[in-house]
């Protein structure tokens, strides 16, 4: 860097957008996606949605912007700098929803929407009002939706009990709002490998890394941190097969490359070894990795 400002020569870096709640205590949120954006060498903005007090076993106080605010947040960034892709994670409000709705389609922006509604500590996040609009108004607008179990439970009103369950969900999701699906499977107990079903223009895949045993709160920002990178890849110019399992790989290293943060809490943190030769990506139904497209 120091050689190319002697020459006169400025470096360009690829910027994505980040739209979501604050986390005090750096976990998940927008400090979790900025650390994201930087560890992937994509320069991070944002656009704050909630300020929360929360540590990585509580929340114990949420402030919502309002959407006037998120709004002009969004226009501020997009009116000044090249977003290559936007992820959007808590929302909190419908009147934020539909901000965020309205900004996605006035500046055209890549969208990565992970639907985020409950707090990995129970915390209710969402308003009721809110899950309409973000259902109707932002899936059909996004590029990928991240949702997990639980919320793609409580999205499409059913349980999911099995394997076909969850993949038949992610293919219903897809087909429901025209949109590609990665249904994160880190809630499902069974097995050695955590899988997520993804549903890419139609077709199902599942994508999957060995699970990890993790000391207390660890777990925390696991999602945020997965839709950032999704975003930080997709701003790179990533393939769409190649952007997954790279954000899988970074998940899955920050996860088993967990650092201590105090007495008994422990957080993910951007990985220093790759982690990718530990990715499977595989049609659905079949037994090795062949035939995805790069």
């Amino acid at each position: 860097m120091a050689d190319n400002k002697k020459n006169n020569v400025v470096e360009y870096y690829p910027s994505a957008l980040t739209i979501a709640g604050s986390d005090s205590g750096g976990g998940a949120g927008i400090q979790a996606d900025l650390r994201t954006f930087n560890a992937l060498g994509v320069f991070g903005c944002a656009a704050i949605t909630a300020v929360t007090a929360q540590n990585p076993e509580t929340v114990t106080r949420i402030d919502l912007i309002p959407g006037a605010g998120v709004t002009a947040q969004i226009d501020a960034v997009a009116s000044r700098i090249a977003l290559r892709c936007a992820k959007s994670g808590m929302l909190g409000s419908a009147e934020n929803a539909s901000a965020v709705a309205d900004a996605v389609k006035r500046h055209k922006l890549k969208l990565i929407c992970d639907p985020v509604l409950v707090s990995t500590s129970g915390k209710k996040l969402c308003h009721d009002d809110a899950v309409e609009v973000i259902k109707q108004e932002l899936f059909p607008l996004a590029l990928w939706i991240t949702p997990n179990i639980p919320e793609c439970e409580f999205l499409l009103g059913k349980k999911l009990d099995s394997e076909s369950d969850i993949a038949d969900a992610a293919k219903e999701f897809s087909d429901r709002f025209s949109v590609n699906v990665l249904l994160k499977g880190g809630h499902n107990l069974k097995g050695s490998r955590a899988v997520d079903f993804v549903c890419y223009r139609g077709e199902l895949y599942t994508l999957s890394s060995p699970k990890v045993k993790l000391p207390p709160c660890a777990g925390h920002g696991t999602g945020c941190t997965l839709s950032a990178a999704m975003a930080a890849l997709t701003a790179l110019n990533f393939s769409w097969s190649d952007m997954l399992q790279d954000a899988k790989a970074f998940t899955f290293g920050s996860l088993r490359e967990n650092v201590e943060i105090g007495k008994n809490i422990s957080a993910m943190y951007p990985p220093v070894e790759d982690a990718l030769e530990l990715i499977e990506m595989e049609r659905y139904g079949t037994r090795k990795s062949r035939g995805i497209p790069r």
